[in-house]
């Protein structure tokens, strides 16, 4: 009985070594479309992001359409938290990008944007939201 309890051990041991090697190489990398200013879906979608980048998903936040408010220096006052997530994600290495001609049609200048906000481009977006293994959400 000692013996088939060591190999039992052994094995069980062997089988959650190769189940948390397993878990640690899903890194896939995440690509979140943020289409909205609404604060609190705002805040779940950069919060959800950087939660995942934090676990070592690599991240691209893509803002457009009313997103892109989001990043203006001048909406500091009504976007504080978001603002302040978009930080925390860019510190951490992720990416924020804005889209540019919803910049153009909401009145931000490039230069009103957050530090470390990027303006897009179509060969940004494109390597972002189809590089291999990529999931995306959209809010």
């Amino acid at each position: 009985m000692t013996i088939r309890n060591n190999i039992l051990f052994i094995a069980a041991l062997l089988f959650s070594l190769c189940a948390n090697s397993a878990v640690e190489l899903n890194k896939d990398p995440l690509f979140i479309n943020l289409t909205s200013n609404e604060s609190h879906r705002a805040t779940m979608a950069i919060g959800f992001g950087n939660n995942q980048l934090l676990k070592g998903h690599p991240l691209v936040v893509f803002l457009n359409d009313k997103g892109v408010l989001l990043a203006s220096a001048k909406n500091s006052s009504k976007f504080t938290t978001q603002q302040q997530l978009i930080q925390d994600i860019i510190k951490s290495g992720g990416t924020v990008y804005a889209c540019p001609s919803c910049i153009k049609h909401y009145g931000v200048n490039e230069a009103d944007l957050i530090p470390g906000v990027k303006i897009s481009n179509p060969d940004l977006t494109e390597a972002a939201l189809f590089a291999d293994d990529v999931r995306t959400l959209s809010w």
